[in-house]
């Protein structure tokens, strides 16, 4: 029973946590602050102004770096994960601002990475389960299969390969951020923790979801329903983001077929879903088109 086990061994697990700021609310500061108080927790703000962390009211243990400028998700993992690194912390949590992990996540993740490490298992990552009630409760995690993904409930006490994690919440190995290397900052924000988990099983490394653990996570904004089925919404600028980075990534040799296939079949679905069933429909179609045209020529990093 891994639940159990790993429960114990937090204070053998030289963990800490990198969260992510952008326009934070007072909510995700206390976060911050609670987190702090029970590993060494880096923040990187990318909200578009330089400010103090005790003008926005941060502890005094977290190491904060303003950026004073949105420079995206990619680059401030990378920053925050050298801050760790420096400080000998051998694995780090990532969390979103809004991210509130429960206990046994913040003990049970780190605990199963040591044990790995231990015992000589390849593990690069690993993450809970999902859950956001407005898209009908927990995720799957998924495995890459030609044309369609692969579902596997998360059931049971053992930990489950699978393809790929988000960001938010997961456990990364720093036993191997120097193999398999930092996050693309080229992306920006979408597919940037996908396209590092491509590299890491490239590497031979596992990526590990655990059934037993759950956290809250709402994926955009209020989702629409068309026919029946629920889709996460964003703003026309994410679109953007999504639309040219999936062509980006669709162009790179490295990236795998089963992945590719797959994502050949969601494009134009997306397209219809995000560019005609939202309000600024314009503005989505537009965003939506020059992203697929940016991702074809090759024009990354910030919009």
């Amino acid at each position: 029973m891994y639940g159990g086990a790993l429960s114990h061994t937090l204070a053998a697990c030289p963990a800490g946590a990198v969260v992510v700021f952008f326009n934070p609310d007072a909510a995700c500061i206390e976060r911050a602050n609670r987190l702090a108080s029970t590993m060494r927790c880096v923040v990187v703000d990318n909200t578009p102004a330089v400010r103090s962390a005790a003008s926005i009211g941060l502890s005094e243990a977290i190491d904060y770096l303003p950026n004073g400028e949105n420079v995206g998700i990619a680059i401030a993992l990378n920053q925050g994960i050298e801050v760790l690194l420096s400080n000998g912390v051998e694995m780090a949590l990532l969390f979103d601002q809004d991210s509130d992990p429960p206990a046994a996540l913040l003990s049970d993740l780190p605990a199963l990475v040591a044990k790995s490490n231990e015992v000589g298992e390849r593990v690069a990552l690993v993450g809970p389960a999902y859950d956001d009630p407005r898209l009908g409760g927990v995720a799957p995690f998924v495995r890459f299969r030609y044309w369609k993904l692969e579902r596997l409930m998360p059931e049971g006490d053992a930990p489950i390969d699978v393809d790929f994690l988000i960001t938010s919440g997961s456990c990364i190995n720093l036993r191997y951020w120097s193999d398999v290397g930092p996050m693309d900052d080229a992306l920006f924000i979408d597919f940037v923790d996908l396209e590092w988990c491509v590299r890491a099983k490239q590497k031979g490394y596992r990526i590990l979801g655990l059934p037993w653990i759950r956290m809250s996570h709402e994926l955009g904004a209020e989702p629409v329903t068309i026919f029946g089925r629920r889709y996460p919404m964003h703003g026309p600028l994410r679109h953007y983001y999504q639309f040219r980075n999936v062509v980006a990534l669709l162009k790179r040799s490295y990236m795998p077929w089963s992945w590719k296939t797959t994502e050949l079949v969601k494009l134009p679905v997306r397209l219809v879903v995000y560019t005609f069933f939202p309000d600024q429909r314009s503005q989505h179609i537009i965003m939506a088109l020059k992203g697929l045209r940016d991702g074809w020529v090759g024009r990354l990093g910030r919009h």
